[in-house]
């Protein structure tokens, strides 16, 4: 509109809130009903990225593009100087989404020394697909070898963000255990590089920051204390002690704004426009978008730290969407989020789209930005328009 040892989340599911409650408060395993068995709560055990090796400078990119359009596009490098961003990742030619997911996947199953065969569910999550028949997660399962049920899970850049929810929200009702959310973005094939007009150049322009990633986030159920509804009775009766609260999922809110849908597309390829070449480009006004975007404010912040329980004040490290350096300044402010919690990825990397969170996550484990216990807000803002924050113990 982006490759670390493991990392568990476990969850309270996003619910109304519950009155504060002394942790000496004493709450009995019999005052809950017989017959409500204890509720599994979800975790990340795991994130991965896979980044392809072949980076695009954009500045050149832009040389490139005055070379093939002089009339249109700047002579001098100006997307890149406005927006911050350096390079992004682009895949082979011969590369599909599926096969950035497979690449992500493959390195999350090794470090957690896990198998295909260990999947339950498995849910492709991204703004890009292979084709738009079949599902890419039964193409992502076959060549990674998964024989458990699959889904897509699509909303532009907010796609692994939901991806997650929904696997936590699925482990909450005991079908599935353990839930792989796959992404493979391949936004560069949506660029276009022969513009005719000025008008068209504007509307190109967010493309050419754009990068190519694959994620994986692997979700886990867990277990509460036996004779407990989930891990906070267990805490509040005084079972477990606040500080050693099981790592996991602690709130999430999640918006829309539908209205704004047209401020950014690609709108080749389904009903609207089914074979129009000149519409399989990206369409992105930038201006409203952004405008769309800080409009909503910080209300799903503010809720998904209430529904946890903590206040920004706890939170260690803000993974958010990133579309330029300079815009996160704008961000920041609108969305109440301290700038010094915060990785900036997209100067080096690009805009990943939905892989951009898991990029940041494994940038912070491998910096030592992220460490056992620590809070963190997953913040995703996403074309359509919708935004998403979910807070997780780490």
């Amino acid at each position: 509109m982006l490759p670390e040892p493991a990392a568990v989340l476990s969850p309270v599911p996003a619910r109304s809130p519950e009155p504060v409650v002394s942790t000496q408060a004493s709450i009995s395993p019999s005052a809950l009903p017989s017959s409500q068995a204890p509720r599994p709560v979800a975790r990340i055990a795991e994130v991965a990225v896979h980044l392809p090796e072949r980076v695009r400078d954009v500045a050149e990119a832009e040389r490139d593009l005055h070379r093939r359009n002089p009339k249109v596009a700047p002579r001098l490098p100006m997307i890149s100087r406005l927006t911050g961003v350096r390079t992004v990742h682009v895949a082979d030619d011969d590369q599909q989404a599926s096969d950035l997911a497979v690449a992500a996947s493959r390195t999350l199953l090794e470090r957690a020394g896990l198998g295909p065969q260990d999947i339950d569910l498995l849910i492709f999550a991204s703004a890009t697909q292979d084709m738009i028949e079949p599902a890419t997660s039964h193409i992502t399962a076959a060549k990674l070898g998964v024989r458990a049920p699959v889904m897509d899970v699509k909303n532009a850049c907010n796609s692994v963000l939901n991806g997650i929810e929904v696997a936590e929200a699925l482990i909450g009702t005991g079908r599935y255990r353990r839930v792989l959310v796959a992404s493979g973005e391949m936004p560069t094939r949506g660029v276009r590089w022969d513009v005719p007009d000025r008008a068209t150049y504007a509307m190109s322009a967010a493309g050419y920051t754009m990068s190519d990633g694959g994620a994986a986030v692997l979700v886990e159920a867990v277990d509460p204390p036996s004779g407990f509804e989930d891990a906070l009775s267990a805490e509040l009766a005084g079972l477990v002690a606040p500080a050693a609260r099981p790592s996991g999922i602690l709130g999430s809110a999640f918006t829309a704004e539908s209205r704004h849908w047209d401020v950014g597309m690609l709108p080749g390829g389904g009903t609207v426009n089914p074979r129009d070449p000149e519409r399989s480009y990206f369409e992105i006004d930038g201006s409203r978008l952004r405008e769309a975007f800080l409009a909503l404010g910080p209300g799903p912040v503010d809720e998904a730290l209430e529904r946890a329980g903590v206040t920004m004040d706890d939170v260690a490290l803000v993974a958010v969407h990133q579309v330029a350096v300079g815009y996160l300044a704008d961000v920041h402010a609108a969305l109440g989020v301290p700038a010094d919690r915060t990785i900036v990825t997209v100067g080096d990397h690009g805009n990943l789209a939905s892989a951009t969170l898991p990029l940041q996550l494994v940038t912070a484990l491998e910096s030592g930005r992220l460490r056992r216990g620590d809070v963190v807000l997953l913040l995703g803002l996403a074309g359509g328009i919708s935004m998403g924050a979910m807070v997780v113990r780490w």
